[in-house]
């Protein structure tokens, strides 16, 4: 065999060694797919739900109310496993799911609001309730231009500190905030606020850290 033939077979032994490439992430495993299906899945029954609350409207407060509902929903599964083993039973048959939603639910929430559930059930996606119950509020804050922001204190707010904050940060924003108060003795004083993947550290804790290091280093 002359050089080339002999570079043209060592060329083919390592192609043979080289792990081949394969389509999408390495190690993902249609994992990530799986996960964008679920919440693509999800958005679209929440979309489903608030053209459902949108079109009750009429009767007042439809929207904010199923939003409210589906919390509770998703709240209950996670808090009794025996509810979700029961939804997600194959030995329960589909038809007594709907009955059992019916009898739990129907003398506090809207006839419509049951037969979506049933609707998810009755297609195998109560694994998805709780998600469905995330999309759903944020397509309500999207339509209702709302923000959520994390609030931090030292202490447990009141009422009257409880407004002037949210008035304040409305302000700051430009939109309805939502405000979820905790206290934090860590934070030693100040504020601290997250709003998304943005946070406004005005925490005591955080001024006495760079007062630290300004002295540390000579800044």
């Amino acid at each position: 065999m002359d050089r080339r033939g002999v570079q043209a077979a060592r060329s083919a032994a390592r192609q043979r060694d080289q792990p081949q490439a394969r389509d999408g992430i390495p190690g993902a495993a249609g994992g990530g797919a799986d996960v964008v299906k679920s919440t693509t899945i999800a958005r679209n029954y929440a979309e489903a739900l608030l053209l459902a609350a949108e079109a009750q409207d009429g009767k007042g407060g439809s929207v904010e109310q199923y939003g409210r509902l589906m919390d509770a929903v998703a709240g209950a599964l996670e808090a009794d496993e025996r509810i979700a083993v029961a939804l997600d039973s194959p030995r329960v048959a589909k038809a007594t799911k709907a009955a059992l939603l019916e009898r739990a639910l129907a003398d506090v929430t809207p006839p419509e609001f049951v037969r979506f559930l049933q609707a998810v059930v009755r297609r195998g996606r109560q694994g998805l309730l709780g998600e469905i119950a995330q999309q759903y509020q944020a397509l309500v804050d999207a339509k209702l231009d709302r923000v959520h922001a994390g609030v931090v204190l030292v202490e447990e707010p009141d009422a009257r500190l409880e407004k002037q904050i949210v008035e304040r940060l409305t302000a700051a924003l430009g939109k309805d905030v939502r405000a979820h108060f905790r206290a934090d003795r860590g934070i030693i004083g100040g504020v601290v606020v997250r709003v998304g993947d943005r946070v406004y550290d005005g925490s005591l804790k955080r001024r006495l850290a760079v007062l630290r290091r300004k002295m540390l280093t000579g800044e």
